[in-house]
This record gives C-alpha cells, structure tokens and sequence, in this order.
C-alpha cells in the first residue's frame, strides 16, 4: 500500500504522516514546504492549483490511496476569498480527478464542519445535516467536499470520503482554541462562568486513527463522515482544563451572559463572544458503528497539552 498524503507538514498532516508510517505504510508526501522532511522521505512539491494536468498525474502515480490534508484554514488572518477557493476548491477537484483515473484505492478528503454550520449557531451536527456554510472559509470547503465527490462520480466510482472535523487541538493548535489557552494562562479570575455553550472537539491523535480506519475498514465507504471526541464539553470546562494544566487557580467567575455580551462587542470580539456561547455537538456515530474509537479523555488531553506549552 502506497499512500500519498498532501499537507504532510500541516498540523494535522503531520500526526497523519506519522500514523501511516508507524502502520508500515510507504508513503509519497507533498507539501509547500518539502524541504521539512528528510531526503529518505522523497517529498515532493504540492502543485498549485493552476498547475498543468501532469503535474497532478504524476503526483498521483503508482500510489494506492490519497489522504488529502492540504487546504487553507479560517486561522490565516486576512484572506481573501479567491485564494480560499484556490486552495480548498479548485486544486482540491485537480487532484481528485488526477487520482480518480490512476490512484487505485481510497481518497480521503478532510473538511470541516464549518461546511455545513456556522461557527455562531447551536446544532447537532451529523452526516444528514443540510449544508448551510455562514462564512467564505466554510463554503469554499462545502464546494471543495463537492468537487471531490463528484470527480470520483464522473469515474464511475464510489471511493472517496470526506471526514468532517471540528476544532481540532494538539502541539501547535491555532484560533479559538489556542485563544482560549492564551487567556487561562493568567492567574487573573476569569468571567467564563456564562459560557454554557457545549462543543465537540477532536484530537489531533483521534484524527489519524480516523484517517487509518477509514483506509483499511474493509466495508464500502460512505461520502461524509463526521469525527469528533466524545463526550463534547463545556467551553467552562475547556478554560479549567487549561488552567489546570497551566497550574493555576481555577478562578471562573460566573457572571450573566448580558453583562459580558456588551463589553464584548465594544472591544469587536462580539463574534468571538458568540462563538463560545454556542452549542455545537458532532455525533461521531457513524465512525464508532463501523469500528472506529473516539478519543475519550478531552479535558484530561487539554490538561497535559497546556502543561506541555509551559514546558
């Protein structure tokens, strides 16, 4: 089994990498920035999106399957939607076509759950939850999971995946949630005690033994999968975690959320504000029916990843 992973030097790729590799996978990696690996990995360059169709083609020769981390995350700053589209539609369908017509095994496509819902509104979100992206970031990777999908269906095939994520953490995690570990990393009392929004996260580790799973599990593969931790946890019980990790006081104060709400928009952070105070559950289902085991400790995971940072 040959397996060619993109966005190998991401922050999910890499654990994705090392998961393969520990399986006794050979692997073909393509990343911006090969040069991160070794010579005796044989990484390559990642095309770009307006590459010509050779460059695609010989990315995907000669491999089995495709496990396609690359893309552009909503923590880059200050991008414009043509390049979220670059990035998450248009070489995201260049290279499903490319592996749809030689790649002769699975392709696996990560996403996101900002595909379907936005980051300020409560749900539960499964597979057969209707598509309703809020933002550029997630309909660029709405439109990507459609590219994908439907490049293996114009093959006459049926072997491509996407797998949803929520928030993902680990070493070098980005947005909210590395926001968060920021401020409980103070010994300052918190006013997190109107934060009774619930959410589902998924760990970096999970993530892989999901990729793994959906490449070996020797039934049909379905077209969206959802992963996730389980059980989701209060946004209050994510800033403990951290704090207790960190070593400091708990220190959460309750305070009405009509108190908080207000300063918030005065200093522009009412869409963050907002975003912690939603529930967003992912049910994993699916995945754990066809044998796949969730990460189960997320607060104790949370713990020793802030206890890690300080060290």
């Amino acid at each position: 089994m040959k397996v060619l992973v993109t966005g190998a030097t991401g922050f999910i790729g890499r654990l994705v990498v090392q998961h393969l590799r520990e399986a006794g996978a050979e692997l073909r990696l393509a990343s911006r920035h090969p040069e991160t690996f070794g010579l005796a990995d044989g990484a390559v360059l990642m095309p770009n999106f307006d590459a010509p169709a050779a460059a695609f083609l010989a990315l995907t020769r000669d491999v089995t399957h495709v496990v396609h981390c690359a893309g552009l995350n909503n923590d880059q700053g200050d991008v414009r939607e043509d390049d979220y589209r670059a990035a998450n539609v248009e070489l995201s369908a260049r290279l499903a076509h490319a592996a749809a017509a030689q790649a002769s095994g699975r392709f696996i496509h990560l996403s996101s759950i900002r595909a379907v819902i936005g980051a300020r509104v409560s749900a539960t979100i499964d597979e057969n939850t209707p598509p309703a992206p809020q933002c550029v970031y997630g309909r660029s990777k709405r439109e990507g999971e459609i590219k994908v999908l439907d490049a293996y269906a114009s093959h006459g095939r049926s072997d491509a995946a996407v797998l949803r994520l929520p928030p993902a953490y680990g070493s070098g995690m980005k947005g909210n949630l590395a926001t968060l570990m920021r401020l409980a990393d103070t010994a300052l009392p918190l006013p997190t005690g109107a934060l009774t929004g619930i959410r589902s996260l998924m760990s970096r580790e999970a993530t892989a033994r999901a990729v793994s799973h959906l490449l070996s599990h020797s039934g049909p593969l379905r077209p969206i999968y959802v992963g996730a931790d389980v059980p989701p946890v209060t946004v209050e019980a994510i800033i403990a975690a951290f704090r207790k990790g960190f070593g400091r006081p708990r220190r959460l104060m309750t305070v009405p959320a009509g108190l908080i709400r207000p300063a918030a928009s005065g200093l522009g952070k009412r869409a963050f504000w907002d975003s912690l105070t939603a529930t967003q559950i992912c049910d994993p289902a699916l995945l754990v029916s066809q044998g796949w085991a969730p990460e189960t400790a997320t607060l104790e995971r949370l713990a020793e990843l802030a206890r890690l940072s300080k060290s």
